[in-house]
């Protein structure tokens, strides 16, 4: 689906858009805004196409579920393996919940 795969893109590059910086905080805080807002153009021209394509064949509400799903698998993606960072058991265990909440939204469509 080419609307996932575009919000998949937008959300790779707004991930490091809003947390990418967080790898070096010694750099200026201006120099880390500039950059975010340069990487976050980028992540709209993914982003707007993907909305605009998909609203139709999806409804909003499903749109921002679908996106939020993918911002959280980028996500964990990111901080692993950008940040460094571990997974604890009780962020899978809340993904799942949101998981579920994502079948709870497209049960039923109709």
């Amino acid at each position: 689906m080419i609307t996932v795969a575009l919000l998949l893109a937008s959300n790779v590059f707004m991930t490091f858009a809003w947390y990418g910086h967080l790898k070096y905080r010694r750099a200026p805080m201006l120099t880390a805004i500039l950059a975010s807002w340069l990487i976050a153009f980028v992540e709209y021209c993914f982003q707007v196409p993907a909305n605009r394509m998909g609203y139709g064949r999806f409804s909003a509400f499903q749109l921002k579920i679908i996106q939020e799903v993918i911002t959280l698998v980028v996500f964990i993606v990111f901080a692993y393996a950008y940040l460094g960072e571990q997974l604890r058991w009780n962020y899978v265990v809340s993904f799942l919940c949101v998981l579920a909440a994502v079948a709870f939204a497209f049960w039923g469509r109709g």
